[in-house]
């Protein structure tokens, strides 16, 4: 029973990960300002039932908008050179690997500029 509920706390946890490497601006150039660091955000969610239902969310807006960006904030970088980003998709025949369970990932890079 014990096991069951270690088990539950995590498959309803996800998981986010940001990893940054501070910079400076003679290393890196950034479009629309300097340099400050380089920033990727990695967040995986839970779905349920063919992606119907997000028990734990993982989508761009949330990784890239509030992650991402919060992370070049508390930098010191006033705003984010996107680099990449990723999702995996939620329709079509991606739906099919997720009958039951699917675990959306979403990945975003940016440089924090000022």
């Amino acid at each position: 029973m014990k096991k069951s509920l270690v088990v539950l706390a995590v498959m309803l946890s996800g998981c986010t990960s940001i990893e940054s490497t501070r910079v400076t601006s003679s290393q890196l150039v950034g479009n629309g300002g300097d340099a400050v660091a380089v920033i990727q955000v990695t967040t995986i969610g839970w779905t349920f039932f063919f992606n119907t239902v997000d028990i734990v969310q993982s989508d761009l807006d949330e990784t890239v908008n509030k992650l991402l960006v919060g992370e070049a904030k508390a930098l010191g970088g006033n705003k984010v050179d996107l680099k990449t980003a990723t999702t995996t998709p939620r329709h079509g025949i991606f739906r099919v690997p997720a009958w039951l369970f699917g675990w959306p990932m979403t990945q975003a890079t940016g440089v924090a500029v000022r």
